[in-house]
């Protein structure tokens, strides 16, 4: 049961029905009998509706649905939830991490304009860390491993190199943008950007 309720399985909207963020169940029913959201009952693609924590408690657990046991029977997990009283859509940085590099950089070679598998690319720092290059967003980029370790600890004019663009810190988005949908809940597609 702990494995349900700890997994961020629950996908929170605004008031205007935007997706914000992730929650686990546990905070989901938090949330809810708190009064600060309401959890969606979806059945289908046709069929949307806000319920209330008095109300979720009477409602069937279905075949697909998770649920959780109490001592009143079995709870179903909600998949989406929408917030009472907010209404606004953050903004976020992407995380700096390896796979938002590859997205920064649109899976290609900053060195040679070549679109790489996945394979056969890594995370060069521009200016080495051994001469004081930092892992940061400016002075990371993405390149073919076998560029890479030719270039090992130079800069790239000193292994005979050009980078195609000067790297650069991701602008601020909508944090709808950075939601991925890793447990591929189905609930969660009509709220996502192109449904990731």
């Amino acid at each position: 049961m702990s494995d349900v309720l700890n997994k961020t399985t629950v996908l929170v909207l605004n008031r205007n029905w935007q997706a914000v963020g992730v929650k686990t169940p546990a905070e989901a029913f938090g949330m809810m009998a708190a009064g600060n959201a309401t959890a969606l009952e979806i059945r289908g693609e046709d069929f949307m509706s806000p319920v209330r924590w008095e109300d979720w408690l009477d409602l069937p657990v279905r075949d697909n649905d998770h649920s959780i046991g109490t001592v009143h029977g079995p709870v179903r997990v909600p998949t989406v939830l929408v917030l009472a009283r907010f209404d606004k859509v953050p903004k976020r940085r992407p995380k700096f991490c390896a796979k938002a590099i590859w997205e920064r950089d649109g899976g290609i070679c900053q060195y040679t304009g070549r679109k790489l598998k996945p394979s056969e690319g890594n995370i060069d720092h521009v200016v080495p860390v051994s001469r004081g290059g930092k892992s940061t967003w400016d002075n990371c980029v993405l390149a073919d491993k076998k560029v890479n370790s030719r270039k090992g600890s130079r800069l790239p004019e000193e292994a005979g190199l050009q980078l195609l663009r000067r790297p650069f810190t991701p602008r601020e988005v909508p944090v709808s943008h950075l939601i991925r949908n890793t447990y591929r809940v189905r609930d969660w597609e009509p709220f996502l950007a192109g449904g990731s």
